[in-house]
């Protein structure tokens, strides 16, 4: 090969002897240094010698260094931080507004290779599903890594009512402010919705009005197949616990051990992952022919106790008939029986995993510390011990990777996860946020948005995320509607669908007032425990009058907000959130002086009151026998460490759905102490908690329906 050669390049040989006689005559010898490196910028220096047999090679060698620096600084420049060039898409709101879906198909979305490129997105960093959606790899955390992160804006809520505060929509408002009318750079990060609710009660997520991620279709329904990954990976475990207890129910300790390190042409040994269980159980061998007969039996058997299995399989539908199940019927089965249940996909560990893993290695690991139920003998089962975890990486691997869309304005948007808030922390993923910190540049804003209510969604985003991540929040925007304010005012019950009390349709100013002295007030003074400022966006409906829309104005700076101001992005798009957008732009550019909650030290029942006091204003908690057992269990298990996640009803700051407003003079019940180890948190069950929701007398799926000439799909909200 190398007589046949017109050039040969010789890399970090400057030592060796390389005798003409070895290349053809007219052949180019050229010899590279090693790369060198200068401050952070990696460059290729060439021409130590240069020569051509029988001809002179100076003119050669010029020529050649002149095209490898020009290369060189062409693929360095390419791989800095890229200037946005953004071109916005225009918008024409109509009178009345159209349906969401409507307004969705009348706008043309850029392709997605153009969003790309306009955001500084490098070919290669892409992987596109059809025009409008693409994976983002990770490999851009590596290529910016030196570059400064963007302010970091949360959105909140009050208390959510059955009337909605619309959360998504000031997300969506904002992101098309800041960008398409300031041209400040900015990036959404949201979280994909289920199709459990999509086709139940509540509809999409995509935001609404002139305020969404398009096309709304396309990210309401498969999106790019995260769940249905999550699905996947979750019942693979469910699969193998029931398969293990099984063969090992049916099995010797021989015959289990031949099958699980079985010998392959005449060799028998260990997988890795066998190996790592081998190290846990303090069995320092690699010889399968060295174990003694206790310790075959010590690995073989993870002897699980079928009534403290905690997994259970997923379905992305709202089916409450699945919510409790017997399993193990058939008579292949030999009478492995057992109850146990589903839950809806959103709340899989595998989806809190996801959205707080900050890297493959990362969610492998999680994945693999994912604690399946406990042996007879007390000890946690994982899925490392069930040997899965590894095929568990393999079905995440491409859902780890946020997908970009854009809005109704052309302004970009990542959508990524949608952990359950109640049993889960409810924030979109640690990985979008922080690729998107890097494309928007030292000046630019990422807002995300956090489930429920500031008592719950803002603060696991606070005390769950931000110590995954390490990011800390510039701004909290906390979304109110006059209709809400009202309701925890002490205006009457309502149900979603049934007509509204003439209350919420009227003016009221003292209801209105009522609902920021107290809900609306709370929660800035919950936000303020973190040391983050608030700017209130009172999100506005057609029945709002300007004195109510004044007054929450009024209270809420008086409460402690830096700014408060009117939104109109339902109905006017970005330009109806501009007044937000400079209220945001201004609190998020003052001194931070971001706190945690809780020292994470703390022991596990203190760090459960302190929450309990101090953000929904419980005279105390009260641990059921149950609970404190379990205390006891995670402290030996050395899980006291882990932040806490409380599940309990989010249409109160109490435990008590009804009440309304700032409830006080109540102790919160904790019912029961469970564990994520794999997610990484403790969730004490303040009540019953259902991650099964059950479909409605007439749920959405009788509007949907598809044109099968056009291929369009109606009915969606």
């Amino acid at each position: 090969k190398v007589m046949q050669a017109d050039a040969v390049v010789l890399l970090g040989a400057e030592i060796v002897d390389f005798p003409s006689t070895w290349v053809k005559p007219g052949a180019a010898v050229i010899r590279c240094t090693p790369t060198l490196e200068s401050g952070s910028v990696k460059c290729i220096v060439i021409v130590l010698e240069i020569t051509c047999r029988g001809h002179p090679g100076i003119l050669l060698g010029r020529v050649l260094f002149a095209n490898v620096v020009h290369s060189c600084g062409r693929w360095l420049q390419e791989q800095q931080y890229q200037p946005w060039h953004l071109r916005s898409l225009k918008l024409q709101p109509l009178t009345p507004v159209p349906s969401d879906i409507e307004i969705s198909r009348a706008q043309t979305p850029k392709s997605v290779d153009q969003l790309a490129e306009e955001v500084g997105l490098l070919p290669e960093e892409l992987e596109a599903y059809g025009r409008s959606k693409a994976k983002v790899r990770l490999s851009l955390l590596d290529r910016l890594h030196e570059q400064p992160d963007g302010k970091y804006v949360l959105v909140a809520g009050i208390t959510p009512t059955p009337l909605g505060e619309g959360k998504s929509t000031v997300t969506i408002g904002l992101v098309q402010a800041l960008t398409a009318h300031l041209k400040l750079n900015s990036f959404a990060c949201l979280r994909q919705p289920s199709q459990g609710p999509t086709f139940g009660v509540k509809g999409g997520a995509a935001g609404g009005g002139y305020a969404q991620v398009i096309p709304m279709e396309e990210f309401n329904l498969h999106l790019t197949g995260d769940i249905h990954a999550i699905t996947a990976s979750n019942n693979l475990v469910a699969a193998a616990i029931d398969a293990r207890m099984l063969h090992e129910a049916t099995q010797s300790d021989k015959g289990l051990y031949n099958r699980l390190v079985p010998s392959v042409n005449g060799v028998r040994q260990f997988s890795p992952i066998q190996i790592s269980r081998l190290r846990r159980l303090g069995i320092n061998k690699t010889d399968p022919a060295s174990l003694t007969p206790q310790e075959v039996s010590t690995f073989v058997r993870l002897d699980l106790d079928p009534s403290k299995i905690t997994w259970q399989r997923v379905v992305d539908t709202n089916d409450r008939f699945l919510r409790k199940i017997t399993v193990g019927q058939a008579s292949t089965e030999k009478g492995q029986i057992r109850e146990t249940g589903f839950d809806i996909a959103v709340a899989s560990e595998i989806m809190a995993i996801l959205a707080l893993a900050d890297g493959l290695e990362d969610m492998k690991r999680r994945l693999a510390r994912m604690v399946v139920g406990t042996s007879r003998c007390g000890q946690p089962v994982t899925a490392e011990d069930l040997g899965v975890s590894g095929a568990l990486a393999v079905l995440m691997k491409d859902a780890i990777k946020p997908t970009l869309m854009q809005t109704l304005e052309g302004t970009p948007v990542f959508v990524h996860a949608g952990p359950f808030a109640n049993i889960a922390h409810g924030n979109s993923s640690v990985l979008a946020d922080k690729l998107a910190l890097k494309l928007v540049g030292r000046d630019g804003f990422v807002v995300t948005e956090a489930g429920f209510g500031a008592d719950i969604g803002m603060e696991k985003f606070f005390n769950i995320k931000c110590r995954a991540s390490g990011l800390r929040p510039d701004a909290v925007v906390l979304v109110a509607t006059v209709r809400a304010l009202k309701m925890h005012g002490g205006g009457p019950n309502v149900s979603a669908g049934a007509p509204l009390p003439r209350e919420y349709i009227d003016e009221n100013l003292s209801l209105v007032a009522g609902g920021c002295r107290s809900n609306l007030r709370k929660q800035i003074q919950i936000a303020h425990l973190f040391g983050v400022p608030v700017v209130v966006a009172l999100n506005v409906f057609k029945t709002d009058t300007q004195a109510e829309i004044d007054l929450v104005c009024q209270i809420a700076k008086e409460c402690g907000a830096s700014d408060a101001v009117p939104c109109h992005h339902w109905a006017q798009g970005g330009r109806g959130s501009l007044d937000l957008a400079r209220a945001v732009n201004e609190a998020a550019s003052r001194p931070g002086n971001f706190q945690f909650l809780y020292d994470i030290e703390m022991p596990i029942t203190e760090k459960i009151r302190t929450i309990a006091q101090k953000v929904y204003g419980a005279d105390d908690i009260e641990l059921s026998p149950e609970a404190k057992d379990k205390i006891d269990y995670y402290n030996k298990q050395g899980y006291g460490s882990l932040p806490i996640c409380m599940a309990k009803t989010h249409l109160s700051l109490s435990h008590m759905p009804d009440k309304k407003g700032v409830p006080t003079g109540f102790v919160l019940p904790i019912r029961e102490v469970r564990a994520s180890v794999g997610a990484g948190f403790i969730y004490p069950l303040v009540g019953t908690m259902s991650t099964m929701p059950g479909l409605p007398t007439r749920p959405c799926f009788y509007d949907i329906d598809l044109d099968p000439v056009t291929e369009e799909i109606t009915g969606l909200f």
